[in-house]
């Protein structure tokens, strides 16, 4: 048994290689406790879906081991099958069969992990999984009658019905509008909470992965580049990658004169823990002020109004864009020079 029973997943060294040359997942090692979500954020390729396979079973590791619910998974010459882990899926395209009743899907998932469950159990566990993912009452209907939204409710509690150790979700609101995909990310985290569910997530959106999760790694080239908690990882980026892959922010040349910081859009007096006269400082697009003034060298190029505040495109006398959100009622007009302002304790700073 794992000696610490708090722990559901634990990845040690994990690796896997699809040649010689491309190795998908390079030694990662992880830690996940009961009743967390995590998220596993990052672009196209990183490995972030290999990681997922490889967790639940349908890929194996060459190097590393992977232990659930105190039990090796992979590992150590042992190996067992994705249907014998205790783990429940929830794929991209929800996966759900056309043919078989919203009640039918979740109860072949159910019949599938205990074939000798009663029906009467079968019914209660059915009707209970439904009932937490907010479908009470739709187990007479067929996947093509359901919304989008409802279809990935269906695919939820199919996956949290059989009460599994730990649930894994493959870009799972990735095929929905933007508008319910917003509002059921706070449902799907709502849900899993109330199922006191152990989770992780596969996405590349980086308001998804921030807003559900307890804990987000972020990855790059088969590596965790960063973990931490939502509000760590924005305000504390370990590295650029992660500050422009997770921010919305501007990179700014700055080399040190005197006592400052000196940028294109203005000198700042910056604490910065570094020996080099020139690093990269990223600045935040909410975290900029603007105010007219005919004096400066920076212009408002571009002007867009995205409903709760405005986006300035702003052009530096170096060809720079540079953009800054801003909530004032009063919009600035485009064309007219600005003068920048910010808090410089919201700077961040890279090498360049």
């Amino acid at each position: 048994m794992n000696p610490d029973s708090s722990v559901i997943l634990q990845l040690e060294n994990i690796t896997k290689q699809f040649s010689s040359q491309t190795v998908a997942v390079d030694t990662i090692n992880l830690k996940l406790h009961r009743g967390d979500l995590l998220g596993l954020l990052g672009p196209s390729g990183c490995g972030k879906t290999t990681l997922l396979r490889l967790i639940a079973g349908f890929e194996q590791p060459h190097a590393g081991s992977i232990t659930i619910d105190g039990k090796m998974a992979a590992g150590q010459k042992r190996w067992i099958p994705p249907e014998k882990r205790g783990i429940g899926m929830v794929f991209q395209d929800y996966a759900l069969f056309p043919h078989l009743t919203v009640g039918d899907n979740i109860a072949f998932g159910l019949r599938n992990t205990d074939p000798k469950m009663s029906d009467a159990d079968l019914k209660n566990r059915t009707a209970e999984a439904l009932t937490l993912v907010g479908l009470a009452g739709l187990q007479k209907r067929y996947p093509h009658q359901l919304s989008g939204g409802q279809q990935q409710r269906v695919a939820l509690a199919r996956a949290l019905a059989p009460r599994p150790a730990l649930v894994l979700l493959d870009e799972p609101l990735s095929n929905l509008d933007v508008q319910v995909r917003v509002r059921l990310r706070q449902e799907l985290r709502d849900i899993l909470k109330a199922a006191g569910a152990s989770a992780i997530f596969v996405t590349h959106d980086q308001e998804e992965a921030l807003s559900v999760s307890d804990w987000v790694a972020v990855m790059r080239l088969g590596k965790i580049e960063q973990f931490g908690t939502p509000e760590a990882i924005y305000r504390e980026p370990a590295s650029r990658f992660v500050a422009e892959f997770v921010t919305q922010a501007n990179f700014i040349t700055a080399d040190r004169v005197g006592d400052v910081w000196k940028t294109e859009i203005g000198s700042f007096k910056l604490n910065l823990n570094t020996e080099s006269d020139r690093v990269v400082v990223m600045i935040r697009q909410e975290d900029l002020r603007l105010q007219i003034d005919e004096t400066s060298p920076i212009v408002i190029r571009d002007r867009q109004f995205l409903g709760r505040e405005h986006r300035y495109s702003l052009q530096t006398p170096s060809g720079q864009e540079i953009i800054a959100l801003d909530n004032t009622l009063n919009p600035l007009p485009v064309g007219c020079k600005v003068q920048v302002a910010i808090a410089p304790s919201t700077l961040r700073s890279f090498p360049l």
